[in-house]
């Protein structure tokens, strides 16, 4: 029987949405005012869900205090309070949509887990908009 369980966590983070090989008349057109060239900020609200088989010894599908340990690792400790753009290895190179971002933390946690337990991330960037990511 498969079980899923889920963790919140929040993180504030500055971000630019912009490519360095357009020009700022096409990044503006695309992007508006999320390529503010002086960046801007959200209050990230993080959901993670883990599924799998409940563990016939313990009860759990995943000790709770492992996953919060692995998301403020591999999330908070990495993003909170940070400049995406400038500050977060994984975006050097790499637009921080929260699509991006999403798809970034998926992977960081991902390799943290059992391989046989499935991940969902949701992120919500602002309380009306949020992207979930499930791997390929």
């Amino acid at each position: 029987m498969n079980v899923t369980v889920s963790r919140s966590a929040h993180f504030n983070a500055a971000h630019r949405l912009h490519r360095k090989d357009w020009s700022f008349k096409k990044n503006n057109e695309i992007f508006g005012k999320c390529n503010n060239p002086n960046f801007h900020g959200h209050n990230y609200e993080l959901v993670v869900s883990v599924t799998g088989e409940i563990d016939k010894e313990t009860g759990y599908v995943i000790d709770m205090k492992i996953l919060k340990d692995i998301i403020k690792n591999e999330v908070e400790d990495a993003f909170d309070h940070k400049n995406l753009n400038l500050e977060v290895p994984e975006f050097k190179d790499l637009n921080p949509t929260a699509e991006n971002i999403a798809v970034v933390i998926y992977h960081k946690m991902k390799s943290k887990l059992n391989p046989n337990l499935k991940l969902e991330i949701q992120l919500y960037e602002t309380p009306r908009n949020f992207v979930t990511y499930k791997g390929n």
